[in-house]
C-alpha cells in the first residue's frame, strides 16, 4: 500500500519559494531547503525533483500571482492609460517599499542570477516577459484606438521600453538607497505617454 504524503505540497513550495526568493538559488542549499520546509529531502526529491527543478516551480508558482493580477488592472472598461499609468507606479512603489525592497522580483532575480547560464531559467523569464509585454502592448493599442495615445506612438515599442524599465525599477531599488532614482525614471517614462 503506498503512504500517503505527511506534508502538504502546496504549503512546501510557498515555503520554498519564500527562501529561494530572499536568498537566491545557489546561496539556497538542499539542506536549507529541508530545514525551511520541514520535508525529509527523500521526500522533496520525490515530490519535487532535485533543486533546480523545486526552484523553477517556485518560479512558475511566482508568475501565476503575477499575470491576473496585470490582466485585472490593464483590462478595465474604459481608458487604458491610468492601468498603464498605475501598474507602473506600483512598480515603482513595491521597488522602492522597505518590505519588498531587499527581495526584488523574483523574475528579475532569476534573470540576473540564473538566466544567462541557466537555459530553462532564461526561457521562463523569458515567457514571463513576453506575457508582461504583450499585456502592456495590448493595454497600449488600445489606449491609441480610443485616442489616448498619439497615433504616431508605436504601442510595440512602448510596451517594450516599459518592460525594460519594469525590470530595471526592480533592480535599481533593490540596490539604491536612493528611492528618487527609481521615481524620477518612472515620472519621465510616463511622461512619454502623453
Amino acid at each position: 500500500m503506498a503512504r500517503t504524503k505527511e506534508f502538504d505540497p502546496d504549503a512546501a513550495l510557498r515555503a520554498a519559494l519564500e527562501l529561494f526568493w530572499r536568498r537566491g538559488y545557489e546561496a539556497t542549499s538542499m539542506s536549507d531547503l529541508v530545514e525551511h520546509l520541514g520535508v525529509g529531502r527523500a521526500s522533496i526529491y520525490a515530490t519535487f525533483g532535485n533543486k533546480h527543478e523545486l526552484y523553477l516551480k517556485a518560479l512558475e508558482r511566482y508568475e501565476q500571482g503575477l499575470l491576473p493580477d496585470m490582466l485585472g488592472e490593464l483590462a478595465r472598461p474604459g481608458p487604458a492609460l491610468p492601468g498603464v499609468r498605475a501598474l507602473v507606479r506600483r512598480y515603482a512603489a513595491e521597488a522602492t517599499a522597505d518590505d519588498l525592497r531587499e527581495r526584488g522580483c523574483f523574475v528579475t532575480n532569476t534573470a540576473a542570477e540564473l538566466a544567462p547560464h541557466d537555459p530553462a531559467a532564461a526561457r521562463r523569464v523569458e515567457r514571463n516577459w513576453d506575457q508582461l509585454e504583450a499585456v502592456l502592448h495590448s493595454a497600449l493599442e488600445r489606449a491609441r484606438a480610443q485616442g489616448e495615445l498619439p497615433a504616431g506612438r508605436d504601442p510595440l515599442a512602448l510596451a517594450r521600453m516599459l518592460l525594460v524599465l519594469l525590470q530595471g525599477l526592480r533592480i535599481v531599488g533593490k540596490a539604491s538607497a536612493d528611492p528618487a532614482r527609481v521615481r524620477d525614471a518612472t515620472e519621465q517614462a510616463l511622461a512619454l505617454l502623453d
